[in-house]
């Protein structure tokens, strides 16, 4: 188990997509399938829908709030996010599409050396008060 702080608490549960760089969300997701589209980015082409997605952080602009929450919206967005840098943006984010769409997204921030330990493609659960717990007893 790994102790995070949400910055947007709530449950989550998925595969674990562990990404290798910050994301830039507007111009790097699109919204519409939840796609990685920064050609740039180690990860490009992979999809975030229903995934824990492990991030070093975001890149970018005040756009990142609208497109985090239009694909939380279409069902192709994260089923939550860990961070190593807190970000108001992705907090934002999540926080709206909750409240305009019913969507849950927790935010979980956690240590940089923690981030090491999160497997790629594991059973994660992300639980409310912030835990992460991944394999056989993430389910």
């Amino acid at each position: 188990m790994i102790a995070g702080t949400p910055l947007h608490a709530g449950a989550a549960q998925g595969l674990l997509l562990r990404l290798d760089d910050a994301l830039s969300f507007w111009g790097g997701l699109d919204p519409s399938t939840g796609t990685i589209i920064d050609r740039s980015h180690p990860q490009h082409g992979e999809r975030l829908g229903g995934r824990v997605v492990a991030m070093p952080g975001s890149r970018g602009s005040s756009g990142t709030p609208g497109v985090l929450g239009e694909a939380l919206r279409a069902g192709v967005g994260p089923a939550g996010l860990i961070v190593t840098k807190a970000d108001i943006n992705l907090v934002a984010g999540a926080t709206v599409a909750a409240a305009l769409y019913g969507c849950a997204c927790p935010v979980v921030l956690v240590a940089s050396s923690d981030f090491g330990l999160l497997i790629d493609g594991e059973a994660t659960r992300v639980d409310p008060d912030g835990s992460i717990v991944q394999g056989a007893s993430a389910s």
